[in-house]
């Protein structure tokens, strides 16, 4: 799993929001950004052979996501600047910094929902980009869960949970159906199953959110400051979800 959230990291750049930096929990052995030198534009065209040690190495080698030396523009601003990481499979990650640092446009690019400019990240051996092995991979290996919850407001509960694996994955709707029951029964709301997202409040609905993605059976969760848009009270509620999830 991967996270972004708000609280100022003790890594972080005391010149601004120009970087972005990764913060590992207690249990995950993912590298930090490099710092290297500053560049005025994205200049870099192709992949990078080396890890963030300069060499290949077993951790490389059982990396899941590989990000390398990736670049991102808005215009003039550079949101990252040289960001490379190594995550495997079963890691709790952590990237953490005050707003405007980068946080959600690096998990926008790990899940191309948002282009970078230079530098590579691979999936599961498959360089992310817009080719369709590309999204083969994102579509069977990656789920999100958005600050502001995303479900489709005219769709019931079971229906936002069901449509992506039937849509998507060609599961039959009775099988996605159970898949959905059992999901909601994770994330402790499955009497919610026949109501609309309007009906719920701002922690279910995110509870929503979280067990539409589990629903595609993705090996890598990430999550968009999944509590900022909740009351203080709803906090508490999601994150304890997210954490037993997270040992699960």
């Amino acid at each position: 799993a991967v996270c972004s959230d708000r609280r100022p990291s003790p890594t972080a750049s005391s010149k601004g929001p120009k970087k972005v930096t990764s913060a590992s929990s207690s249990t995950a052995h993912g590298h930090q950004k490099k710092t290297g030198s500053k560049r005025t534009g994205p200049t870099k065209t192709g992949p990078t052979k080396t890890g963030p040690h300069g060499s290949d190495s077993t951790t490389q080698d059982d990396a899941f996501i590989r990000i390398r030396h990736v670049d991102k523009f808005f215009g003039s601003f550079q949101a990252l600047d040289d960001v490379s990481l190594d995550i495997r499979l079963g890691q709790k990650i952590v990237i953490c910094g005050p707003s405007g640092s980068g946080k959600s446009t690096a998990i926008r690019c790990i899940n191309r929902l948002e282009a970078y400019d230079a530098g590579e990240i691979a999936i599961d051996g498959v360089r992310i980009d817009d080719s369709a092995a590309a999204r083969r991979v994102l579509r069977n290996n990656v789920g999100m869960v958005f600050q502001q919850f995303n479900l489709f407001p005219h769709l019931s509960i079971l229906d936002n949970l069901t449509l992506g694996p039937v849509r998507a994955r060609g599961m039959a709707p009775a099988q996605a159906r159970s898949l959905a029951e059992y999901y909601l029964e994770r994330v402790r709301i499955p009497e919610q199953i026949d109501k609309f997202p309007g009906q719920l409040s701002g922690g279910q609905q995110q509870r929503v959110a979280i067990a539409r993605a589990l629903c595609m059976e993705p090996k890598i969760m990430l999550f968009d400051e999944p509590t900022s848009a909740l009351d203080p009270e709803m906090i508490a509620e999601v994150l304890e979800v997210i954490e037993e999830l997270a040992g699960s």
